[in-house]
């Protein structure tokens, strides 16, 4: 089947505006005739279900959690990137595009990534106009501060809870489309298929959580805004219960999943302490504006430290190795993601990790405490030369920028930041793989619609910094919105969507049969048995390093824990009440197949690129070496066991870019 990316023609700058001239719409007394099912209600779900219900539509939005303002969107903390140029230093919606498609180390569609950054500026503008609260300069405009993998200032923010404040704007718009009956509102309600009839998404099967009810859900279009699938590996900074069940019942519906093993490894999370831990923290890459990452240069400082005989505070300037600023430095502690998780893990193996562990690294605010403080102190005409009127005055502004991120550090830490170095290490935090659209955010399964962390499409092999929010929001808003109508426009004499056919009835079939079966298969192991034992397996042997030889064990372990699981687990409760064991059982089910797949698509990519590391594919430096036979986006067609999946690939062409190795030095 040949992948079309439909993708418009003319130059780069001008396809989106062309499109929407050309594209077929839905007049406001039709879309009250059309209904949309939309999942999830992070930042891509919640604003493209508030806008389709503005727009018109009849919107039925669907979450596990008990509210809408709970999707793990809430968690972001750094900021959203945008291409705004206000601090004058050289952006533009082209030097964003750049930036992005360079990230993703040439592994992206320029038609996506360039609307991307031509729609971000008008999603501050929206934000703003919902009262979302961004950080302002003392004049009162708007702040802005830079992320990794850029040499500009485009991120706009508020304080460390962006994410937080961007999905009460969604929220609050979703809420009052909700008050004039637009969106109809699910909660706790978990999607667990698609419903195809004569080859179109018409609809989803529901379990409801609260009473275990399985319900019938129809509508003309299906949108999954259903996030990630960083779960798989069951540690990572993702919130417990998101997963990759919607996604993968489409994909097993016939739609691609594509570049399933583009993991993004962020480098700023507070360090694994044992095997009771459920989740990971993050904290935030915002942080790499201030703070310098570092470790001990000698051994005996490090042993000194794990030992606790030695403070870091104590060891001096010319003992410590800020190994980012030496191997990278034009953009310091500001690489991307994946490079600066890569250097950390190079140290650590080295033997230079600083915690019990050895997975550990400093990331130390004392110079900026210090910076600040001395131009706190020249503008209120004090003494610049009063250190301790200095760190006071420093720690102020470093409060007012990160204050709530310290608190959190030293609430799960129990050490104060102000004082002393964080301690932090890469984590599994975002899936840039996803199901494969089309421009217009569409499946190979018409009607069936991928937006935000649920799709592949604008990130690559690495998303940079602040770009998931920007994403989101771009497709809820700005993108989805002109492109649905376009598939719609078809729709208008089609009537309701029935749910008393025969493919609403077998899939209802279906899903309650595998409920069924684990309610009754009275295994000897727990859920998280299964869980963790598969996390191990991706973190080892598809984690920050992969090669050959552990994902072909990887992809035989996988299997083997799968055919276990469906023998061995052990749900206990009913299927007709509350019952998160059986919630998760079937999450845990996905996880243990999209985790072969995973494996299956590294094994296949010989090269490394971005958070792809094959370590037979490096330079004598440690740098990823890419190959241009792989510049393409594998595409995986559901197939029975992964093992069978049948690849296609999106050739990626360059047109308005040159590839070439990707530098940060």
């Amino acid at each position: 089947m040949a992948l079309d990316s439909k993708i418009p023609q003319g130059p780069l700058a001008d396809k989106w505006t062309t499109y929407k001239n050309e594209i077929n719409l839905v007049n406001p007394a039709n879309k009250r005739n059309i209904d949309v099912i939309v999942v999830g209600t992070g930042l891509a779900g919640g604003s493209a279900a508030a806008t389709l219900a503005e727009l018109g539509y009849n919107v039925k939005a669907f979450c596990f959690q008990d509210s809408p303002r709970r999707a793990h969107s809430i968690a972001a903390q750094g900021g959203i990137n945008a291409a705004k140029n206000y601090q004058g230093d050289g952006d533009s919606t082209y030097r964003l595009f750049y930036d992005t498609v360079k990230g993703g180390d040439y592994r992206s569609r320029e038609a996506n990534v360039y609307r991307l950054a031509e729609v971000s500026a008008n999603i501050i503008d929206q934000c703003v106009a919902q009262g979302v609260p961004f950080a302002r300069e003392y004049g009162g405009l708007l702040d802005n501060r830079s992320f990794g993998g850029v040499l500009v200032s485009r991120t706009f923010y508020a304080a460390g809870q962006t994410g937080q404040q961007l999905l009460l704007g969604a929220y609050s718009a979703m809420n009052r489309q909700i008050g004039r009956g637009k969106i109809k509102m699910y909660n706790r309600h978990e999607m667990l298929d698609v419903v195809i009839v004569d080859g179109k998404a018409r609809g989803i099967i529901t379990r409801n959580l609260i009473t275990g009810e399985i319900e019938r859900h129809s509508a003309h279009a299906v949108v999954l805004g259903s996030g990630g699938y960083g779960n798989v590996f069951f540690l990572s900074t993702n919130a417990m219960g998101s997963n990759v069940t919607a996604a993968w019942k489409a994909h097993k519906r016939g739609a691609f999943f594509a570049n399933p093993c583009y993991t993004q490894i962020h480098p700023t999370c507070i360090p694994v302490s044992g095997d009771h831990q459920s989740k990971l923290t993050l904290m935030s890459e915002s942080l790499r504006n201030d703070g310098r990452i570092w470790v001990p240069k000698h051994k005996k400082d490090v042993e000194a430290i794990r030992n606790k005989t030695l403070k870091p505070t104590e060891i001096k300037e010319e003992d410590r190795d800020y190994y980012l600023e030496r191997r990278y430095p034009a953009f310091g502690n500001l690489v991307p993601r994946d490079v600066a998780s890569r250097a950390a893990k190079e140290r650590a193996d080295a033997g230079y990790g600083v915690n019990a562990t050895g997975e550990a690294v400093y990331l130390d605010f004392a110079s900026a405490i210090e910076r600040y403080g001395k131009e706190q102190a020249y503008v209120k005409g004090l003494d610049a030369n009063d250190a301790a009127l200095v760190k006071k005055l420093g720690q102020e502004v470093v409060k007012t920028k990160y204050g709530n991120l310290f608190q959190m550090y030293e609430k799960i830490v129990d050490e104060n930041p102000y004082e002393t170095p964080m301690m932090i290490y890469p984590a599994v935090h975002y899936t840039m793989g996803g199901l494969w659209v089309d421009y217009n955010l569409m499946t190979n399964v018409p009607g069936l619609y991928a937006i935000g962390e649920a799709n592949f499409s604008d990130h690559g092999a690495n998303r940079l910094g602040a770009s998931a929010l920007m994403q989101g929001l771009a497709d809820g808003y700005f993108v989805l919105p002109y492109t649905i109508g376009d598939y719609l426009a078809d729709d208008i004499r089609t009537g309701p969507i029935s749910t008393e056919t025969k493919e609403f009835e077998e899939a209802e079939a279906e899903v309650k049969q595998r409920i069924e079966h684990l309610i009754n298969n009275n295994g000897t192991h727990s859920v998280d048995y299964f869980h963790k034992r598969l996390g191990k397996i991706m973190w080892n042997k598809c984690g920050m390093a992969r090669n050959a030889e552990d994902l072909k064990s990887a992809i035989n372990e996988i299997s083997e824990l799968r055919a276990e699981f469906w023998k061995d687990v052990r749900v206990p409760g009913t299927n007709e009440e509350f019952n998160e064991e059986l919630a998760k059982a079937g999450r845990v089910a996905d996880f243990l197949e999209l985790g072969e797949l995973f494996a299956k698509d590294a094994l296949q990519r010989e090269e490394s690129a971005g958070g792809h590391f094959r370590e037979e594919y490096q330079t004598e430096e440690g740098e990823a070496v890419r190959k241009k036979e792989f510049q393409y986006v594998s595409a995986w067609e559901y197939k029975g066991e992964p093992k069978d999946a049948v690849l296609h690939k999106e050739e990626l062409v360059y047109e308005n870019i040159k590839v070439k190795e990707r530098s940060y030095k």
